[in-house]
């Protein structure tokens, strides 16, 4: 059960809360399982929007390019390269699935390669932040992310042709990736590919892993990431940061 005036907590446990959801998914095996929820009537539609918002990636929402065998061995094989166990994989996991959920609830005729973008698009995290977190250290951010991105390509065309992805979605999602960190240009065939990609990655920084930014890296970086990720988002992504349950030292930045 979760009541109203719990959620609405300034000090919030988002972790734990995230951590029972996750026990409660694997106990219904991947089905449907209940959260009951406790509110006025007033409070009671954007408590339910917050709470499903916050949950999102274990709806498991697929569209016709997705459901199919191939996408089902790409999970698989997604779930298995992260452990776990470590705090931080486990949190990329977390933000890989709410990434792609927020693709599909963005456009819900998203195709292949964009979901399997949003999907392996931090992959590279695995290989360089696994154990700790470096990007506050460096000393030109955007040319970190830069790279960040094009070794996230990389990995991901090699996991993606060792499944029974094709060549020109295995491509296109790479190139995606490669991409995630800057706008689209203009010209680029990938442009609205791309611009969908960067909005569900920056919309699930704000609603998903925001409260335990601020926890990890503290209030400076967490100010210069919100600037940077404020960016990536269109106007109407900007809108729905009102939708989201946000702890009060990123809403605070956000109304400074």
């Amino acid at each position: 059960m979760l009541w109203a005036a719990e959620w609405d907590k300034p000090r919030f446990d988002f972790w734990a809360f995230d951590t029972r959801m996750d026990e409660l998914a694997e106990q219904a095996g991947g089905g449907p399982f209940l959260l009951y929820i406790g509110s006025d009537m007033e409070r009671m539609p954007g408590l339910v929007l917050e709470v499903l918002t916050r949950c999102q990636r274990l709806a498991g929402r697929r569209n016709a390019a997705s459901a199919c065998a191939a996408f089902d061995w790409v999970l698989e094989r997604h779930r298995a390269l992260h452990d776990l166990d470590k705090p931080l994989v486990r949190a990329d996991y977390r933000h890989a699935l709410d990434v792609w959920q927020w693709v599909l609830r963005l456009e819900p005729q998203a195709g292949l390669a964009v979901q399997l973008a949003a999907l392996f698009h931090d992959v590279e995290r695995l290989a360089s932040e696994a154990e700790e977190r470096i990007e506050q250290r460096a000393s030109d951010y955007r040319a970190f992310k830069g790279e960040h991105a094009r070794n996230g390509a990389a990995m991901t065309e090699e996991i993606l042709a060792n499944l029974e992805i094709d060549a020109e979605t295995r491509q296109q999602a790479a190139r995606l990736v490669a991409a995630h960190e800057r706008p689209p240009s203009s010209g680029d065939p990938d442009a609205a590919d791309l611009a969908l990609l960067n909005e569900a990655d920056a919309l699930s920084f704000f609603s998903l892993n925001s409260s335990g930014y601020w926890d990890y890296y503290g209030p400076e970086a967490t100010r210069r990431k919100v600037a940077y990720t404020l960016e990536r988002l269109r106007p109407e992504g900007r809108r729905r940061l009102r939708q989201m349950r946000l702890r009060p030292q990123v809403e605070r930045i956000l109304a400074s």
